[in-house]
């Protein structure tokens, strides 16, 4: 399930890069991004099928909502690119998976969980993203209603992942560590997108709603931004260089506080923020590289020793 989070990482590094106006080069990722979705969705239902067991048995592990999570992401990308009716239908399917999903992961929650355990908000706001995003899309004031309660759901289910996650995976994670900022991430870009959502034509929301949603992205984006200060120094100070499937996870949160960075900008009319956020971008697409490159190796070496046997 933890590979979900590569399709993840390459979806909204398209998002990042279609916000900071590299419009060639955010075509590229979701192609890539699509390809491993697909993949992964046709393992998903052949193990549904053919594997009850060892199904229902990683749709227990916080990993598993990365499905949910990697389809919002996707269906975000496909909204801006004007494909409304397929971002449409990412977002049923998602919002299936999602209350499933989210049970049985809860099932097997323990103390002192690693990086994965914060899924559960990512996934619930990335929902609210989408929603917000084809609300605005669409004109359509209920998916922004939605969209609201997911925003508030998914921080109520940060702070409860919070007292789950075990901190010395700040020092010792595998990668998915980064999961703690980048659900803050996707929970202010969540907040910018209802932010934007407003309009003369919908009036979703009074001044009041206003200036508490505005309040509270931009807190929440300060908060991500010190998460991720954090978690690099904690990289810098204890590094990690093995290949592991997890490093995808960290190269999502980067991509989502670049992504949520630029998205706040215009949302909330802060232009000093574009800057850092298109720092934050390049260094996510050097991390994607990177991840990228390190996977193939892994993937090579595994297939060279599987032919020696």
């Amino acid at each position: 399930p933890a590979a979900g989070a590569a399709v993840m990482a390459s979806a909204i590094v398209s998002v990042g890069l279609h916000l900071a106006g590299h419009e060639t080069l955010s075509r590229i990722a979701p192609a890539i991004g699509c390809a491993a979705w697909l993949a992964l969705a046709a393992e998903f239902a052949v193990r549904l099928l053919r594997e009850r067991e060892r199904w229902v048995a990683d749709a227990g592990t916080p990993g598993a909502l990365t499905a949910v999570a990697a389809t919002t992401v996707l269906g975000t990308r496909f909204s801006a690119l004007g494909r409304q009716t397929l971002a449409e239908a990412l977002l049923a399917l998602s919002a299936l998976l999602w209350p499933l999903l989210l049970v049985l992961v809860r099932r097997h929650w323990r103390r002192r969980m690693p990086g994965g355990v914060f899924l559960c908000c990512v996934a619930t706001q990335g929902l609210a993203v989408l929603g917000a995003t084809l609300a605005a899309a669409e004109s359509a004031a209920w998916l922004a209603h939605t969209a609201l309660v997911l925003f508030w759901l998914g921080l109520v289910l940060y702070g409860v992942a919070f007292f789950r996650f075990d901190l010395r995976q700040v020092l010792e994670g595998a990668g998915d560590q980064w999961i703690a900022g980048g659900a803050l991430a996707i929970s202010a870009l969540a907040g910018s997108k209802l932010i934007a959502a407003d309009s003369a034509r919908l009036y979703l929301w009074n001044d009041d709603d206003h200036g508490v949603l505005r309040a509270v992205t931009v807190a929440l984006l300060m908060l991500d931004l010190a998460w991720y200060a954090v978690l690099l120094t904690a990289e810098v100070l204890r590094p990690r260089p093995r290949y592991d499937v997890r490093r995808w996870a960290t190269v999502f949160p980067m991509g989502m506080t670049a992504a949520a960075t630029l998205a706040v900008s215009a949302a909330v009319d802060l232009p000093w923020l574009r800057t850092p956020g298109e720092v934050l971008l390049w260094v996510a697409v050097a991390a994607w590289l990177a991840v990228a490159a390190w996977a193939a190796g892994a993937a090579r070496t595994a297939l060279r020793s599987t032919g020696r046997r």
